[in-house]
């Protein structure tokens, strides 16, 4: 259930007022500032909450009941868009277009710290590496660990660039001290026991839908960590299985759109796995872009023919230049910056 207020509610109303709905019907209240107006999310069993009653009072401008099972992930709990911050200034969600960049593994420092500073030099914002590989086969290359979370900090002292890597399980998570954004891989989307423990960090959490996962299911993940208490969410389509064969996976643009409208968390696209084939990233980066998406994460590596994960789909650092260029057309012609 969700109460919008009035606006010219003074502060002890609304502390009176959400002590009033907690005491009396014992819920939890979510409260949520926006530029035009408070809204005040109830979460847990609303059924016995008399709506005439919460509407009659003062302060009160109307009342109405939530049908969707995400609470805190709903743009109706939160109209404005959620604007994550990380500790170098770089502001996620505020309408400008993230790109991050950089290898499907840790290979090597010579690797990383040459791709890390050619992508920055084209125009990314942030620098992705994988050093816990989750793979379909156990004989496959399962990253480097934490030598490559070691390899990724040298990177960011080279260039700058924040980073963002993948955990696997919550004992690994002392090891992601120096990483900026963790992220959650489309085979965790519904590794409940990880997001909890994950809603318990002070770091900004960037989700995979699984691939064969609904928007629903996928927002009901985000609501798994934003319930233990980390909103700082990014929600990430990465393709979806189908029975399409002439590609990885199928890119489901239309989740761009229908997130934003569910959601107020920032939508990413990774175009690398959507298809899994090089010449398909730049046309599918533009069309995020297009669509309405917050940003975008894209492979990259130095030398993909020789990558121990992912080459096939990987971009050159010439490549990725070439996909700036057109995703900051895109972005120009919709008056946003990249």
């Amino acid at each position: 259930m969700i109460i919008v207020l009035k606006n010219d509610v003074k502060e002890l109303e609304l502390t009176n007022f959400t002590e009033y709905i907690k005491n009396k019907y014992n819920v939890g209240v979510h409260i949520s500032h926006g530029h035009n107006s408070t809204v005040v999310g109830l979460v847990g069993d609303t059924s016995s909450v008399d709506e005439d009653s919460i509407g009659a009072q003062s302060i009160v401008q109307s009342v109405k009941r939530v049908q969707e099972p995400y609470k805190k992930a709903n743009r109706k709990f939160h109209p404005d868009n959620t604007v994550i911050t990380l500790k170098n200034g770089l502001k996620i969600g505020d309408g400008s277009i993230t790109v991050i960049a950089g290898p499907c593994s840790v290979e090597s420092e010579e690797q990383v710290v040459e791709v890390a500073q050619a992508v920055k030099n084209s125009g990314a914002k942030i620098l992705r590496g994988g050093a816990f590989k989750p793979r379909t086969s156990p004989y496959a290359f399962q990253g480097m660990g934490a030598d490559g979370l070691e390899l990724l900090e040298k990177a960011n002292n080279e260039t700058g660039l924040p980073v963002i890597s993948e955990i696997m399980a919550a004992s690994q998570l002392p090891l992601f001290n120096d990483v900026d954004i963790i992220q959650v891989g489309a085979r965790n989307m519904q590794n409940f026991e990880l997001l909890k423990f994950l809603g318990k960090v002070n770091k900004p959490i960037l989700l995979k839908r699984g691939l064969a996962n609904t928007i629903e299911e996928l927002l009901m993940s985000a609501e798994y960590i934003m319930a233990s208490g980390n909103e700082n969410v990014i929600l990430c389509e990465r393709g979806i299985r189908t029975f399409e064969t002439s590609m990885r996976n199928t890119l489901d643009i239309s989740a761009v759109p229908m997130l934003k409208r569910l959601s107020h968390l920032p939508v990413f696209i990774d175009p690398s796995h959507a298809s899994g084939i090089t010449w398909m990233v730049e046309p599918l980066s533009m069309a995020a872009v297009a669509a309405g998406a917050d940003g975008l994460i894209i492979e990259v590596h130095n030398n993909p023919s020789a990558a121990l994960c992912d080459g096939a789909q990987s971009l050159t650092p010439s490549q990725f230049e070439s996909v700036m260029i057109n995703i900051k057309k895109i972005a120009s012609a919709l008056d946003k910056n990249v």
